[in-house]
């Protein structure tokens, strides 16, 4: 069964499709706005900002009113990690539909694993982030920059997970 064979998506996957695209339309729009010489991907710059001094020039780079758009990204952020990674569960759920393989199912868990794992690390450098600004440390710095390591890998390899599960084969190929 193709994707395009697949049942209809369940109408709370497409809410939450709908409600995670208009979030991220918000954070990228926040995000525009915190894009420096210091740092160029704004926001995501600052996630990955690995001792005090990087930090410090990112926070100086933006300003009071940078701060302010800044702290509203990572508040925001809170409910953003959590849509993000329920929409990523219900997806992964609604791709295992027609697939009853153990591998597939183990792929499954694997997946969903890893974007649990990204939505916690999310919310723990959001928690780290907000209070690396107003005087950063090389620690907090250090474990954000290590907690978003670990939210984009999960997320990246969740991704990729979820085209081996619907890659798979149904059937093994007859000699």
């Amino acid at each position: 069964m193709s994707l395009a064979n697949l049942p209809p998506a369940p109408r709370a996957l497409k809410f939450m499709v709908l409600a995670t695209v208009a979030m991220f339309i918000i954070m990228f729009t926040l995000n525009v706005t915190l894009s420096t010489a210091q740092a160029p991907q704004g926001m995501v710059s600052f996630q990955l900002a690995a001792n005090a001094d990087q930090t410090m020039a990112i926070l100086h780079s933006w300003g009071q009113e940078g701060l302010v758009w800044a702290m509203t990204s990572l508040w925001l952020d809170f409910p953003f990690a959590i849509l993000y990674t329920v929409t990523l569960l219900l997806l992964t759920s609604y791709l295992l539909v027609d697939r009853p393989g153990v591998r597939e199912r183990k792929t499954g868990h694997w997946v969903r694993a890893l974007f649990v794992t990204a939505g916690v690390s999310d919310l723990g450098e959001n928690v780290l982030l907000l209070n690396n600004l107003t005087v950063p440390t090389d620690g907090i710095s250090q474990a954000a920059a290590i907690l978003a390591m670990i939210k984009f890998t999960g997320l990246l390899m969740g991704s990729a997970g979820l085209v081996l599960i619907r890659a798979a084969r149904r059937h093994p190929f007859n000699s």
